[in-house]
């Protein structure tokens, strides 16, 4: 961690005489970049001065330990737990300085929802995690709007597609990509039987015009006209829009607006969010198995979560975490679940650090 760290400083010594210098001043987008690097390195090197000055006073402190004054060893037993503790809390600091910053964090997200196994009842348990997410978004004061939705015919939805914008958003969000699997009597049950059902959650971060370039002769766009439950036209234009990428065979729809225009827009957001997704997931999986035992935050074939009604709990299976409150969890309540996922994905990081 030490060579890291000067390694850094280094680099912060150098960006200081980079926006110093005239040339890079008359050049606005390498100054802007230069500027943003040195403010993210500016919190890591003051408390790495830090840390190596107290090292001084420790060593210093440390052999006064054997100086023939007996007064000075006094005082340097005294000074030297102390250092002790203060060095123990500045390494802490640092390396969670250190940890590596998942550049997705600060952007908007966008959301799929899909039934799984259990037929209506999945649907209907895809309309319950849709409402759980939009009271969440609520409670942060973000905004959402619907993409894409497929309504089902016993109420919820056979998938829904909603994006969120807020600072943070994906940084929320993105461990609840996976199999969310439901336990409780369906309405539909007679007996009074337990049904286990399976929803399918997808997050994907909001791409950027600057993250993904997508040449428009890649493009097949097709309108028709939008459909509500059971197929049946609740257009009468060709509002809706579906835009196919050809290279990579993703598909995005959206007739959530009257206006073929807007409908266009979205989609195409969409599609564009899916590229980078697979793109991004490629370059995962040749890390695997470097990221072995990590908390997930994309594996949408793994059951992540439990939602056990007859007995009032929810358990995540990544951290072992298991609350009894889940009527307040499906009221919007997941900051406590998405806590105790960051602090071990966090720990976890910590350890290869270290």
């Amino acid at each position: 961690m030490i060579e890291k760290l000067k390694g850094i400083e280094e680099r912060f010594i150098k960006l200081e005489q980079l926006l110093s210098d005239p040339a890079v001043i008359s050049d606005q987008k390498k100054y802007q970049e230069y500027l943003i690097e040195h403010g993210e390195l500016n919190k890591i090197v003051p408390v790495f001065r830090e840390y190596e000055n107290l090292l001084k006073e420790l060593t210093e402190a440390k052999e006064l330990l054997r100086d023939d004054d007996p007064e000075m060893r006094g005082m340097a037993k005294e000074e030297v737990p102390a250092l002790e503790l203060k060095m123990e809390a500045l390494k802490s600091q640092l390396s969670l300085l250190l940890m590596p910053k998942d550049p997705r964090d600060k952007k908007n997200v966008l959301i799929e929802i899909r039934a799984g196994t259990g037929g209506e009842e999945a649907g209907i348990f895809a309309g319950d995690l849709f409402r759980m997410y939009s009271r969440y978004v609520e409670s942060r004061n973000w905004a959402m709007e619907i993409v894409e939705k497929n309504d089902s015919a016993s109420g919820g939805f056979k998938e829904i597609v909603f994006l969120v914008r807020g600072k943070g958003a994906f940084s929320s969000f993105k461990y609840e990509s996976g199999i969310h699997r439901v336990q409780r009597v369906p309405e539909t049950e007679a007996q009074g039987r337990v049904h286990t059902s399976a929803v399918t959650v997808a997050v994907l971060p909001e791409a950027e015009d600057i993250d993904i370039d997508i040449n428009p002769a890649d493009l097949k766009i097709d309108v028709f006209r939008s459909s509500g439950p059971g197929g049946q036209s609740v257009n009468t234009t060709d509002s809706a829009v579906r835009i196919t990428h050809i290279p990579t065979g993703v598909v995005a729809t959206c007739q959530d607006e009257k206006s073929q225009h807007k409908n266009k827009a979205k989609a195409m957001g969409v599609l564009k969010s899916r590229i980078l997704d697979a793109k991004v997931r490629e370059e995962e999986g040749k890390r695997a198995a470097e990221r072995k035992g990590q908390v997930g935050t994309g594996d949408r074939s793994g059951r992540i979560r439990t939602y056990n009604f007859p007995q009032g709990r929810m358990t995540d299976h990544r951290i072992g975490l298991t609350l009894y409150k889940l009527d307040s969890i499906m009221e919007g309540n997941i900051q406590e679940i998405i806590d105790e996922l960051k602090t071990k994905t966090r720990a976890q990081a910590l350890k290869e650090i270290d």
